[in-house]
């Protein structure tokens, strides 16, 4: 059962690595290369870019009013998402330098680059930036939960767990007395 489910997780981690080469061909397809950690493309294609740019009034006057609404409280979670990117960096300061585990590092998480697409306007910009902080800022926290979650209670759930971090994939089968023993130093060491 056990080498069943590795199997499983192994499959998963091949698909993420195939997602990744057909984002690479993507690149090629849509001309643009990654230099100095930020993505440059073909003159001709950021000038076509800028034309396909949609003004503001008319952006405005397309959005439905129920979107109009509802903007404010979208935005209006950046204070609650502020403080927890705040606390996240205080836990790991505290907990993870008491625990010997490495800090998880921020900047891979939270990705901001789709504000520098020249077919958007102010407006989209705006939302790319809030998107993009968002899902970082959930899935660093989620990378950090996983390491705490490693080192505490490394042991997987008796029922299914829907999208589980990537470290779950290596946790000790729900029951398994001994191996929970027998590993969970092991498990620990890892994330040193």
């Amino acid at each position: 059962m056990r080498q069943e489910i590795d199997r499983l997780f192994a499959q998963i981690h091949a698909a993420e690595d195939e997602i990744e080469r057909l984002l690479e061909t993507s690149r090629s397809q849509f001309r643009y290369r990654i230099a100095k950690g930020k993505a440059r493309f073909d003159a001709e294609i950021a000038l076509q870019h800028k034309r396909m740019r949609t003004g503001i009034l008319r952006y405005l006057a397309q959005t439905p009013l129920r979107h109009l609404l509802a903007a404010p409280f979208i935005y209006g979670m950046l204070i609650p998402f502020m403080i927890l990117d705040v606390s996240l960096t205080v836990y790991q300061w505290i907990c993870f330098s008491a625990w010997g585990i490495s800090r998880v590092r921020r900047r891979p998480y939270i990705v901001m680059d789709r504000h520098r697409l020249g077919y958007l306007n102010a407006i989209e910009k705006t939302n790319c930036l809030y998107c993009s902080y968002a899902n970082g800022l959930l899935a660093y926290a989620r990378e950090i939960a996983g390491r705490t979650e490693q080192y505490w209670c490394p042991i997987r759930h008796a029922t299914q767990v829907r999208g589980p971090h990537a470290r779950y994939a290596n946790f000790i089968d729900y029951g398994d007395a001994e191996g929970y023993r027998a590993k969970l130093e092991e498990l620990r060491a890892k994330l040193h």
